[in-house]
């Protein structure tokens, strides 16, 4: 029968997944790492094969698992990939103590049903649901996959299955993008022809009260551009004579916040318009003199446009922002002139990229110095996240270049997500319409194809759909790169692997409510998957 081929085993697996807290960069993601090796270690496929179970260190001390099933001598490999990392708990309120105890807190919410929100009391009137951080997003996937890794070593598959589970997923991806060249590796090493990606992510909703099943071939892409404000230092009581900085950041944010311009349509499919991630003035303490440097991050989806495109569409869009600046100080100033009988002076925003900046500071200051500079603050300053350490990067370079001021400078920051997607892949295509006609003949569910996952995921690391050339924007405009974050671009052109997305049903991915659906998830999703792996590996 197997350790995790019943709902009441995966619900069991699923439980004592989620009772390791692993928060992503907190040491229980590292001890979960463990817990699943282990786990799989009691196969007895691999108690044959122990050299096809591994537990591969990160650069920073965490760990992925990857555990290859082989059938004979077949080279058609089908990857499971998931994330077993979460984010925090803080949204919990009262129930935090009980976020990572899923019947414990499926029970409390029952007891509380009539002070849950509207929808929550909805979902229990008509289902089975469980409760708890990660219980969908996804280590209900994650649980799946292992009970497929399970079936492939009872010879379920007429082909090999290898699956790959992560950390990191929910910052900025690192377990992935270190496990690439593994991939590449264990291709060569054992002849493996991978036929497929998939991803059991859950399914997402498009708007509120999307009540569809959705089976995605892809997944979208992500950029997080800085824009760094360096306007120009004065006292309060002389706010003329100098630029504020919030000012000058909320101009921008003014301009991109929710712009329906930068969605993108592909197929009836859009994307999110950009939204505010972080804004702040970058004064360490109070004082009477005006915030003069600051920063805002957008949040900023993709799916067929490149780098390139969507960076001249920022710049465009700051450009029109800058504009607004000048002219609006201007205005305010020959307001307050009449009271004070000055004669107003103009100024200009320049609006720079970050490469551009640091061209200039090198014509200036030579490019030992800015390599020097550059070297001192990543040493130094290394309990900075990712985003406020290129911030800082960022910073350094305005000041020496002050007197080209006012500035605003466009950069990228960590995590990077290149949009994938398998919607011209005629073996994927073929195969989702098998899917769609089976659930719909065998277990009277209907799944709607989708080109795109809306959540991000890990299948953006499986192939780069374009040349390693469309990422130069983005690596000439990210201060950490080459530094402290890196791609695998060799790999990643070598593995170019078909991408697919089927997984469990559950709601509110990130809140307090985050819930899995049991019936499907567990029931008919765990029939659907097996037919779903033959097909790929057909």
């Amino acid at each position: 029968m197997g350790k995790w081929q019943t709902k009441e085993t995966l619900m069991y697996l699923l439980s004592r997944l989620v009772e390791y807290q692993s928060v992503t960069g907190t040491y229980p993601e590292v001890a979960l790492a463990e817990y699943i090796h282990l786990q799989l270690q009691d196969l007895a496929y691999f108690q044959e094969n122990p050299e096809q179970l591994s537990l591969h260190p990160t650069s920073d001390g965490r760990s992925f698992v990857t555990g290859l099933v082989k059938k004979g001598t077949s080279k058609k490999t089908v990857i499971l990939i998931s994330h077993f990392d979460v984010v925090d708990v803080e949204d919990y309120g009262q129930f935090k103590n009980l976020a990572f105890s899923p019947y414990d807190l499926t029970d409390e919410i029952y007891k509380n049903l009539d002070n849950m929100p509207e929808e929550v009391q909805q979902d229990l009137e008509t289902g089975e649901w469980l409760f708890g951080r990660g219980v969908m997003d996804m280590k209900a996937g994650l649980a799946l996959q292992m009970s497929m890794l399970e079936k492939a070593s009872m010879g379920a598959f007429d082909g090999n299955i290898l699956l790959l589970t992560v950390p990191d997923e929910e910052v900025n991806s690192l377990g992935m993008i270190e496990a690439v060249p593994v991939l590449v590796e264990l291709a060569k090493q054992h002849g493996l022809e991978y036929t497929a990606c998939l991803n059991s992510e859950p399914v997402f909703t498009n708007y509120p009260g999307d009540r569809n099943l959705y089976v995605y071939t892809g997944s979208i892409g992500k950029l997080l551009p800085g824009f760094f404000c360096y306007g120009q230092e004065t006292h309060v009581g002389e706010p003329f004579s100098g630029l504020n900085a919030n000012y000058m950041a909320a101009e921008v944010t003014r301009e991109l916040e929710l712009n329906a311009d930068f969605c993108e349509v592909v197929d009836g499919e859009v994307t999110p318009p950009p939204t505010n991630l972080m804004q702040k003035d970058l004064k360490e303490e109070y004082s009477v003199q005006i915030p003069h440097v600051g920063v805002t991050l957008f949040n900023v989806l993709g799916m067929e446009s490149t780098i390139q495109d969507i960076t001249d569409q920022l710049l465009k869009a700051v450009k029109v922002a800058a504009k607004r600046i000048e002219d609006q100080y201007l205005t305010k100033a020959k307001h307050f002139a009449k009271l004070q009988h000055y004669e107003p002076k103009p100024f200009h925003v320049r609006v720079l990229t970050y490469e551009q900046l640091h061209n200039r500071a090198v014509e200036l200051f030579g490019e030992a110095e800015i390599k020097r500079r550059e070297d001192y603050i990543t040493a130094n300053f290394k309990d900075l996240g990712d985003r406020d350490l290129s911030t800082r990067m960022v910073f350094d370079l305005a000041a020496l270049c002050k007197d080209d001021g006012p500035m605003i400078v466009l950069f990228y920051n960590p995590p990077f997500y290149p949009a994938v997607s398998s919607r011209n892949d005629p073996f994927i295509q073929e195969t989702i319409k098998r899917v769609v006609s089976h659930s719909e003949s065998e277990h009277e569910v209907t799944l709607k194809p989708q080109h795109y996952f809306p959540g991000l995921s890990d299948l953006s690391f499986v192939g780069l759909e374009r040349t390693k050339e469309t990422i130069r924007p983005l690596q000439d405009n990210m201060p950490l790169y080459g530094r402290s974050y890196n791609l695998p671009l060799d790999a990643l052109e070598q593995l170019k692997v078909p991408v697919m997305n089927l997984g469990p049903k559950g709601k509110d991915p990130h809140k307090w409510t985050e819930r899995l659906e049991l019936t499907y998830s567990f029931g008919t999703l765990h029939e659907m998957l097996p037919y779903t792996i033959r097909q790929l590996l057909r």
